[in-house]
């Protein structure tokens, strides 16, 4: 007699009474299977639960890694069978079928598939993660089958370069599936930007994940114009212009999310190079604990945040997650008794309750001709996207000092250089020193995957590191990445913030107003708070990220300390 799965994992102690009993309770009101239930609540391991579904069936696993899967197999059963119910052939021997699921015993499946092959059925087990990116290799349109696929070599291509000639292949299936499909396997790898740039005898297809540039297999030189075509005509760009610069965006749909895609074209020597940004318009945005703020500090935005009004300034390099902190704030602060208005190049994520202005250089809307007409607008709070010049800076600040909560970002190394930017722009000392109220500086590190995360000792590189960063005195434990499927071998899995929050005080101001320089304002500020640097030590001892990564971003090119 078969086995229960709750009476197998209680036997092997995997789980206690409690948790089984809990694990009940949640499959009545769910409906899930009894091991799903648990392994969502913590209670069991993937492992575990593969352990357990091998004895109660008597099947074996199988790594589909290992697994060839014949192609005369896989044509047995229709894509859209196999998707839905999240199985996949593997291979027939002696008039059987041998299928690998995650979900084992279901007699009204294996009924279907015996009806649709022909054949007898034999199951195997495997992860639900591994089976589900298996049967997306396998019937997926992918870049690399589509490039497999395409016919004819860049000889007949090549004499295809007229602007007509272009146009038309721009629009044949061929190209159209593979810019579709270029989009799509950047989505699932969580992409931030697709980089199509083209050399002499290749093109090269990059993938920005977490921050880092990761190459994927490219298309075939030959349909470097026509893919280029293709994604100008989607983002409504003049495909006959090849030699200066365009922009221009469009919206998809991936997995019932919107995505908006900003599209950039740039000419080199061996013909025009495209970015696409990829911006998630339906994405929840995290609050500020979730970004990398400790609740400490959290606490003293919580209370800066409260002000009727000043400025508020959010500092980095660009891709640094400025805009993201901002947008975390206005929503942490958002009420319907408030008017909230943003001006921004891009909108990059929709508020609910605020108002959203998009600048238009091209038309002569910029931010400080779109600030200037938000404030006859009464809003209570605004958010320029950017200070970009003087004159954005100063009605800006001129509005803070008018009753307004403003927020806004600047491009500076740290918390104090956001002070001296802004009188090298040529605004007012005393206009600064009676307004802001507080500067954010931030950097974006990789956080280690939790998948393969594993402890290091202090010694050797790690302590190199540390001293390079004057803390070959602080104590571990430290850890890093191995590398694994959950994280593309890269020992990495997405990304947190390292912050340093420069609250403004009266001895603050008063340096101001003396034009004292920015490394005098960090001298004094040092004691007041937590550094980008010693934000980044810390996530480290925590185990959040690596000495490699605090390295990377709290260090300039010089190796000296930038925060």
């Amino acid at each position: 007699m078969k086995k229960r799965i709750g009476e197998i994992f209680s036997t092997s102690g995997v789980v206690d009474a409690v948790q089984l009993e809990e694990g009940l309770r949640t499959q009545l009101s769910t409906g899930e299977r009894l091991g799903t239930c648990l392994l969502n609540l913590g209670y069991i391991t993937e492992e575990a639960l593969l352990k357990a579904l091998s004895e109660q069936f008597n099947i074996d696993r199988v790594d589909l890694k290992q697994t060839e899967v014949s192609p005369r197999v896989r044509d047995l059963l229709p894509p859209e069978f196999v998707r839905e119910n999240q199985i996949l052939p593997l291979n027939s021997q002696e008039g059987r079928l041998l299928v690998a699921t995650s979900n084992p015993g279901n007699s009204s499946i294996l009924e279907d598939i015996r009806l649709l092959s022909g054949l007898e059925v034999e199951e195997v087990l495997t992860s639900e993660k591994k089976l589900k990116e298996r049967i997306a290799e396998c019937y997926d349109l992918t870049v690399e089958r589509l490039v497999e696929d395409i016919e004819g070599g860049a000889e007949g291509e090549a004499q295809r370069d007229t602007l007509h000639d272009i146009e038309v292949m721009a629009s044949e299936p061929t190209v159209v599936n593979l810019v579709n499909a270029i989009i799509s396997a950047a989505l699932k790898e969580r992409a931030s930007d697709i980089h199509l740039v083209p050399f002499e005898g290749k093109i090269e297809l990059r993938y920005r994940i977490d921050g880092h540039l990761q190459e994927v297999p490219p298309p075939p030189r030959h349909l470097h114009a026509a893919l280029i075509s293709r994604i100008k005509i989607m983002a409504e760009m003049n495909i006959a212009e090849r030699f200066l610069p365009q922009d221009g965006h469009f919206q998809i749909r991936h997995d019932n999310r919107r995505v908006d895609v900003r599209v950039g074209s740039m000419p080199t020597i061996f013909g025009e190079s495209i970015v696409m940004r990829l911006l998630e318009k339906d994405a929840e945005l995290q609050n500020l604990e979730e970004l990398g703020l400790d609740s400490r500090r959290v606490d003293t935005l919580a209370n800066l945040l409260r002000k009727p009004h000043g400025i508020f300034l959010s500092t980095g390099p660009t891709g640094s997650g400025k805009t993201t902190t901002l947008y975390s704030a206005i929503r942490s602060i958002y009420s319907p008794e408030r008017k909230i208005l943003t001006i921004e190049d891009p909108v990059e994520y929709e508020l609910p309750g605020v108002g959203q202005i998009p600048v238009k250089p091209s038309r002569g809307f910029t931010f400080a001709t779109g600030l200037r007409a938000i404030l006859r607008q009464d809003p209570d709070v605004i958010m320029v996207g950017e200070i970009r010049d003087a004159e954005t800076a100063e009605i800006a600040i001129r509005s803070a000092l008018t009753g307004h909560l403003v927020f806004s970002t600047l491009h500076t190394n740290d918390s104090a250089g956001a002070i001296t930017r802004l009188i090298d722009m040529g605004v007012e000392a005393f206009l600064i020193s009676s307004s802001l109220e507080a500067v954010l500086a931030q950097r974006l590190v990789r956080r280690i995957c939790s998948s393969c995360k594993q402890e290091v000792p202090i010694e050797g590189e790690i302590l190199r590191e540390l001293d390079a960063l004057n803390a070959s005195d602080l104590q571990g434990p430290f850890y890093q990445g191995a590398g694994c499927d959950n994280c593309r071998d890269t020992g990495y899995h997405g990304r947190t913030g390292l912050f340093e929050l420069l609250e403004m005080t009266p001895e603050l101001r008063e340096l101001i107003l003396q034009r004292a320089s920015s490394t005098e304002i960090k001298r004094v500020a040092i004691s007041q708070m937590l550094s980008i640097r010693e934000d980044g030590l810390r996530k480290a001892t925590q185990g959040t990220t690596s000495i490699p990564e605090v390295l990377r971003v709290a260090m300039s090119s010089s190796g000296e300390e930038m925060s």
